[in-house]
């Protein structure tokens, strides 16, 4: 037994004591740290080529980005950035107020239309996959926050218009004095009124068609209910958290340039407003009449003082006050010294 393992052991010394097995061990302890062991001159060209092209294509890259920024600070040459700063999301919502003030009214209702028919659409799906995946409520609230986003992504990106995202732009424009008093109530009036058709539209749709019924009927029935069972004030004040979060998802979908940054920037605030239970008037277009269809024991005018009335105060209130007055504290003339 001595002997076999002496053996063995003699060799190895005798290997050990000679060159080649040194530069093979070396060998191995270089390409163990490094992956490679230099000794390949072909392998090495092809390195050095590579690092010499990596170079040239950095040293191009960066050249090209200084030529940029340097047109950018010049005036000149489009901007790269895939989202806004404030103080230019402000300006793009002031230009907004702009355009929406010449739009014909035709085109308002229109827009409107659309914008209510899309939230009709959002709330639809809501209620049918939501309405019928469980029992428990929790859990179909959970899918309702998580689809309705969608309806807004539609709006902004479509020229759609909401009364909700108005009363802030709208607003802005009046305190940047580019719109009247005047022309905010009118684009108030005429994008609320035709909401209301749009969102009508999708309700008459759903019931023709027999989708309210099974969990999504149930589940309208439910969320009508416990939408007209708050206090007034309780509903304005619903109203007001609900739309600073919708504006505040306008203002994001705005900064963003790109439709991934679009899709993030409405997502959570809809979802987030959803989730908590607050209140959207535009919404309520949809899901009231959708509750009285099926078979919600309330009147078009328990719905209306209930909830619709009041939602839209709170409404107004956040995108007039809370969004567009602060916006225009921070980035425009509210914020500025009369001797600026």
């Amino acid at each position: 037994m001595s002997v076999a393992f002496v053996a063995p052991q003699a060799s190895l010394a005798k290997l050990e004591a000679t060159s080649d097995y040194t530069r093979y061990q070396n060998r191995g302890k270089n390409a163990f740290v490094s992956g490679y062991d230099g000794s390949d001159a072909s392998v090495n060209h092809a390195l050095t080529s590579m690092a010499a092209m990596f170079v040239v294509v950095g040293g191009v890259r960066w050249r090209e980005r200084r030529q940029r920024v340097t047109l950018r600070r010049a005036g000149g040459g489009p901007s790269t950035a895939v989202v806004g700063s404030p103080q230019e999301t402000y300006q793009e919502l002031v230009d907004k107020s702009e355009y929406l003030r010449d739009q014909h009214w035709t085109k308002t209702f229109h827009a409107g239309f659309m914008g209510g028919a899309y939230v009709g659409m959002a709330g639809l799906l809501s209620l049918v996959i939501g309405g019928n995946m469980a029992s428990e409520f929790i859990t179909q609230k959970a899918v309702f926050a998580a689809l309705f986003p969608i309806n807004l992504l539609l709006v902004l990106t479509t020229g759609g218009q909401l009364f909700t995202g108005n009363s802030a732009t709208m607003a802005i424009g009046v305190y940047e004095k580019k719109c009247t008093t005047k022309d905010l109530l009118r684009n108030w009036a005429i994008s609320y009124i035709a909401n209301i058709f749009g969102c009508l539209l999708i309700d008459a749709v759903a019931r023709y068609t027999g989708m309210f019924t099974g969990g999504a009927q149930e589940m309208a029935v439910h969320t009508v209910m416990k939408k007209c069972s708050a206090t007034f004030g309780q509903t304005v004040v619903k109203g007001i958290m609900c739309n600073w979060l919708v504006c505040m998802a306008v203002w994001l979908c705005t900064m963003a340039k790109d439709l991934s940054g679009k899709m993030v920037g409405v997502w959570f605030p809809i979802s987030m407003f959803i989730a908590i239970g607050f209140e959207h008037s535009v919404a309520n277009m949809f899901i009231l009449p959708a509750g009285i269809f099926s078979g919600a024991p309330l009147s078009w005018g328990d719905i209306l003082v209930k909830n619709l009335i009041p939602v839209t105060i709170g409404n107004a209130i956040a995108g007039a006050f809370v969004v567009g007055a602060g916006m225009s504290f921070m980035f425009g003339k509210l914020g500025k010294k009369e001797d600026e």
